[in-house]
This record gives structure tokens, C-alpha cells and sequence, in this order.
């Protein structure tokens, strides 16, 4: 990409797409075309088109979709599998027709087997059963996935598939409803801490046993990683994006606890699921292409924190 290259972000407002948007503009792209949903409705193919036909991006982030953690999963399979699956396909398709030069399309390590071995490697993709939880939301970006690998081997394309690990960072999404692990927890230990200093008691309650392993990157990291991709990867094959590390659930909420400055109770309700008992990648592909993350688990949990607390 040069810097007045025209770069499309469709997703711009959520975590990632906001982190890409703010991090182009920090590295000096300037030529950056964003639509709000109410701008550009990304599931409806005609709209789509003429959004194409119009601005003619050179290249595409599509970091769009619909997402959350267990519950919203759960709540609302039909709506995750068929949204994400719209405006995958709407806007994989219109790259094409527009001659788009490069699109990233990332999906997510939940694509790989419940019982897939860990770390996971990209060829363990559609190797066994998804997790139940969350199998719509996969199959959705497997089909994401397959579009894109489709479309290159058929029209000569060159998009780009990144499988990063799970995320968080500023701007995430902290209702409890539909929120990942990381804001959820971060809320409920915020929440939880201003109840005791009103009552002088409170207590967390999470989901599950807490022993499931989980990787997590921090969103700036994955900013990053995607601009690298985007300049240096052209293979039809998923690269996984990730720390290579992981740790409990306990563990990290004994890390949020320290950082929110909880004095509370920690309860544990194994009566709930706990999804993927580990879930770890293998970055080796991208790392031996020369990236790795910066911010430590630590450091990125700090200024998530404090994001959440100016903005809530």
C-alpha cells in the first residue's frame, strides 16, 4: 500500500476496525473511506455494489460483522451465522466486480476444532467438530474464508485471510449481554468494587469453572499485524495471528482484579458453560515473516481499564 493508496475499512466503529482506522492515520495513510451502518447497510448486495461502483477502494479491510462471547452466541445463532455471512459474501463479491487490488478478511480462531491440537496450525482447519457455542459465528467465517480462497483461484484475486486470537482493547464492547470475556469481566470487577464502597460487600460471579485456557491480543497489536499482512502476504492460505501464549480464566481474573483494585469475592458458577477448554494458535508463520506483539497482557488490560472508565 503507499500512503495515498484509496484503503477501505468496513467496520470502522467496532474494536478492530477503529483500532485499523486510528492506526493507518498514525503511519500516514490518509486516502481512508469509511460508511457508518446507517450510511451503508453491508447486508443488502445492491447497496454494497454501488458503494463499489462509486468510491473504487484499492484495498479493503473487512473486519465487519457481528460478534460476541457465549451468551450472545447462544441468544442469537440465526442472527450470527446470517449477518456475518451477508456481508462477508456482499462485500468479498463487489471487491471482485470493482477490481479491488488486496482485501484482508479476518476471521477468528473459534474456525478450528473443539478438540483441535495446541497449539493450533492452520491446517487443523475443518479437521473435526466446531464448538457448539459458537459453531454459527465459525461457519460464518469459514465461509468467509473458503469465498476468499475461492475467488482467488477462480478470478486471480489476491485476498488475504488472517485468523487472529481472541481480543480486546479500547473501544470493545462492555454490555453484559453481548460482550467477550475481557470487557465483561472488566465491567463486573468495575461494578463490583463500587458496590462494595457503597455496602461494604460484593461478589463476582463468572461463568463456568474458570480453568478453560485463553489467548488474548491486544487490539493494537492486531492493528499492526493486519497493515503487516496487507504489505507482505499474498499466499491462499489462513495465517494465524496471536501471542503464542495463554493462560486461565482465573488466572486473568486475578490479573483485572489487581488492575480494577477489587477487594471482593470471586465465585466461580460451573453450572454455566465454559466453551473450548483451550484455545491457543500457533503463530509461527506469521512470526517467521517477521511480526510479533509488543503490549504484555498486563499493560494492555491497564489501558483497557482505563478507556472504560472515560468512556463509560
Amino acid at each position: 500500500m503507499e500512503k495515498n493508496s484509496k484503503i477501505y475499512i468496513a467496520g470502522h466503529k467496532g474494536l478492530v476496525g477503529s483500532s485499523i482506522l486510528r492506526t493507518l492515520k498514525t503511519k500516514g495513510y490518509k486516502n481512508l473511506i469509511t460508511r457508518s451502518h446507517k450510511e451503508l447497510d453491508l447486508m443488502r448486495q445492491a447497496r454494497v455494489e454501488d458503494f463499489f461502483k462509486q468510491e473504487r477502494p484499492e484495498y479493503v479491510f473487512l473486519v465487519a460483522g457481528k460478534v460476541g462471547g457465549i451468551l450472545a452466541n447462544d441468544t442469537y445463532p440465526a442472527e450470527f451465522i446470517y449477518n456475518n455471512i451477508m456481508m462477508e459474501a456482499n462485500i468479498i463479491h463487489s471487491s471482485y466486480l470493482s477490481g479491488v487490488t488486496k482485501l484482508l478478511f479476518l476471521g477468528s480462531s473459534c474456525i478450528y476444532p473443539r478438540d483441535c491440537p495446541q497449539p493450533m496450525k492452520e491446517e487443523h482447519l475443518l479437521s473435526g467438530y466446531l464448538e457448539k457455542t459458537n459453531e454459527p459465528y465459525a461457519i460464518a467465517k469459514i465461509a468467509g474464508i473458503k469465498m476468499c480462497q475461492s475467488f482467488n483461484r477462480q478470478y486471480g484475486t489476491n485476498f488475504i485471510s488472517g485468523m487472529p486470537t481472541n481480543l480486546y482493547g479500547p473501544n470493545d464492547n462492555f454490555d453484559l449481554e453481548s460482550s467477550h470475556v475481557i470487557p465483561a469481566l472488566v465491567r463486573k470487577f468495575h461494578e463490583a468494587k463500587s458496590l462494595m464502597e457503597k455496602e461494604g460487600h460484593s461478589e463476582v460471579v463468572i461463568w463456568g469453572t474458570g480453568i478453560p485456557r485463553r489467548e488474548f491480543l491486544y487490539v493494537d497489536d492486531l492493528s499492526e499485524a493486519c497493515i503487516f499482512l496487507m504489505e507482505n502476504y499474498n499466499e491462499n492460505e489462513i495465517i494465524n495471528i496471536g501471542t503464542g501464549d495463554d493462560l486461565t480464566i482465573q488466572e486473568l481474573c486475578g490479573i483485572i482484579k489487581n488492575i480494577v483494585d477489587y477487594k471482593g469475592e470471586i465465585i466461580f458458577d460451573p453450572s454455566k458453560p465454559d466453551g473450548t477448554p483451550k484455545k491457543l494458535l500457533d503463530i509461527t508463520k506469521i512470526k517467521f515473516l517477521g511480526w510479533a506483539p509488543s503490549v504484555d497482557m498486563t499493560n494492555g488490560l491497564k489501558k483497557t481499564y482505563e478507556w472504560y472508565i472515560q468512556n463509560k
